[in-house]
This record gives structure tokens, C-alpha cells and sequence, in this order.
């Protein structure tokens, strides 16, 4: 399992915007996915877009170093932000938008 930790560390670090997901942002696997993937790209915000589908490990894994027991899961900056239910929340009220400007992610909302 450490070994599994210090990739998630790895892309979490390494990366403004990561999603672990079900698919990739050009084909999600899942309903949950597709609407953090949308939601995302209405902001106009790059991310890494993770399938934990290839590796049972990494599916796992995420869970655990998260202690969130659901996929999507939403990292900016290093920071476990949420899943699916918590990003559409925080779309709807302006708070994603003003995360990722706090965190000096670029966005380009799309009208």
C-alpha cells in the first residue's frame, strides 16, 4: 500500500487540479465522473484526469488515503477538496470557482 501512497502523492503534488476517476475526462465511466469532468471544463480548469478502472490498487488506494469512500474524488493544490455531490455543491455557490482562484489555479469560465 506505501508504494500505491507515494504515487497518489506524487500526481497530488505534482499536479494543480487531479481527478481520480472512473474513465478519463474524454470518456468517463460513470455519471458521478462525467459531472465533475463537466463541471471542471464549464470552469475552463486543466486537470489530471486519473482512472483508478486500470489498477485495483489505485482504486483502493485513493479510498484509503483519502478516508473518502467514494469516487470522484477532487485534489487542487495538495488538497482533498470532495467528491461528486460536495463539487456540484460548491460549483453551484460560486465556491469552487473562488477555491481555484485562491489557490492561483487559472479558470476561464465558459458562458
Amino acid at each position: 500500500m506505501n508504494t500505491v501512497f507515494e504515487q497518489i502523492r506524487g500526481e497530488v503534488e505534482g499536479h494543480d487540479v487531479v481527478l481520480f476517476m472512473k474513465g478519463s475526462p474524454v470518456f468517463p465511466q460513470c455519471g458521478f465522473s462525467a459531472a465533475v469532468v463537466q463541471i471542471l471544463s464549464h470552469l475552463g480548469v486543466k486537470f489530471k484526469g486519473i482512472d483508478v478502472l486500470q489498477d485495483p490498487g489505485l482504486r483502493q488506494g485513493i479510498k484509503d488515503f483519502s478516508s473518502w469512500p467514494t469516487i470522484p474524488q477532487l485534489y487542487v493544490k495538495g488538497e482533498f477538496v470532495g467528491g461528486c455531490d460536495i463539487v456540484r455543491e460548491m460549483a453551484e455557490t460560486g465556491e469552487l470557482e473562488q477555491l481555484f482562484t485562491e489557490k492561483g489555479v487559472a479558470s476561464q469560465t465558459v458562458a
